[in-house]
């Protein structure tokens, strides 16, 4: 009887996270959680790589700087990278579109398996020596992080995003404007909208944490501290997978 309330709590737990009725509260425990996992897998690029994987203005910038100087090696690899970023957000949004067609409970929980199953691939990427080696290796975490963003602002419908880090402190710096000239005049009704500013920071505040976690991970274990980050994501949406498919049975 207990495991039974164990696994309906568990279930419950999944399905307010992934599931395909959302509320508030489940979109933002869901984003603080892949947020924290965005930062540390962001954290992971640089110091395994030497490169951040989720901030494709800098390599659109350095993609700008390289072709006026002509260097061809990091101008492909800008270009890997951002091209990585783009197939993955269209790749997590065609999935998104394909389960609804087909299995619909099942539309947000593929992705995310995807994104573990690929964190899970990168975690060996320490074997690789080549310059190629390393350039795909850096792609894959491009792609996943494009997937990643891409999931959450569907879950969200666009409230939130998680790798997009300048437009949260944008919108950050929009709120506490509002609030400003609220205060300063408050005859004009105009004010902060609270419970996106306690959203946003909050979303800050965990890829903040989850860089942390990932510099001191990747720093110490190397490319295998992908393997936690992995399990996360497959341990939130394998038991829906798992589930909705005996029960299709």
């Amino acid at each position: 009887m207990q495991q039974r309330r164990r696994a309906a709590k568990r279930l419950a737990l999944f399905n307010t996270l992934l599931g395909i009725r959302r509320s508030r509260d489940g979109d933002f425990l869901l984003g603080l959680v892949l947020a924290t996992i965005a930062g540390a897998a962001n954290a992971g690029g640089f110091f395994a790589l030497g490169q951040y994987t989720s901030h494709m203005t800098g390599y659109v910038s350095t993609l700008a700087d390289n072709i006026a100087v002509l260097n061809g090696k990091v101008i492909l690899v800008s270009l890997c990278a951002i091209a990585a970023f783009i197939l993955g957000s269209a790749t997590s949004t065609g999935m998104i579109h394909w389960a609804k067609l087909r299995r619909q409970r099942q539309k947000f929980a593929l992705p995310m398996a995807l994104q573990g199953c690929l964190l899970f691939g990168f975690s060996w990427a320490g074997y690789l020596t080549s310059t190629a080696g390393l350039t795909f290796a850096l792609a894959v975490l491009c792609f996943a992080m494009g997937m990643q963003n891409a999931t959450i602002t569907k879950i969200s419908d666009a409230r939130i995003r998680t790798t997009h880090v300048t437009g949260l402190v944008t919108d950050i710096g929009i709120e506490l404007g509002r609030a400003s000239f609220g205060m300063l005049s408050p005859q004009t009704g105009v004010s902060a909208d609270r419970g996106k500013l306690k959203t946003l920071l909050g979303l800050v505040l965990a890829f903040l944490v989850g860089g942390v976690i990932g510099a001191v991970g990747y720093n110490n274990v190397g490319f295998f501290f992908s393997m936690p980050l992995a399990l996360v994501l497959l341990g939130l949406s394998v038991p829906l997978l798992v589930r909705h498919r005996r029960d299709a049975h």
